[in-house]
């Protein structure tokens, strides 16, 4: 590990291995020296609590965390203004391929990082 690097256990990165983004950020970590805690969240998706907290840490609103592409956002409805973040957390956890990626948390803070790059301020020292 590179000094002043934050420690492994203190890195998390909610992943999908499938998805070129996610590769490439736990590449970025991984190149910085550090062997990330790697959650892949479509095999053990977060509980409302955990995905409560990554949204609140990360300053966004449920609907910020929505992936479209290869989900069933379409199907559901999700475009609609109606849902509540509630609601939308809701359809999160029925189908976290709709839960966007990939998320890193660091004692810096937590983010989704698309692009890649976007994670390399969260492996600072704090």
């Amino acid at each position: 590990m590179k000094t002043n690097e934050p420690p492994a256990a203190e890195v998390t990165i909610f992943h999908n291995p499938a998805c070129g983004t996610s590769r490439n950020t736990l590449a970025l970590i991984r190149e910085a020296g550090i062997e990330p805690r790697v959650v892949e969240y479509l095999k053990t998706p977060p509980d409302a609590g955990t995905l409560r907290d990554l949204l609140r840490r990360m300053g966004i609103r449920a609907r910020d965390l929505l992936r479209e592409k290869g989900t069933p956002y379409a199907e559901l409805g999700l475009a609609e203004d109606r849902w509540t973040d509630e609601e939308l957390i809701a359809h999160m956890l029925a189908h976290p391929i709709l839960i966007n990626r990939p998320i890193v948390v660091t004692p810096r803070g937590a983010r989704l990082c698309r692009p890649p790059e976007k994670v390399l301020d969260l492996l600072l020292p704090v």
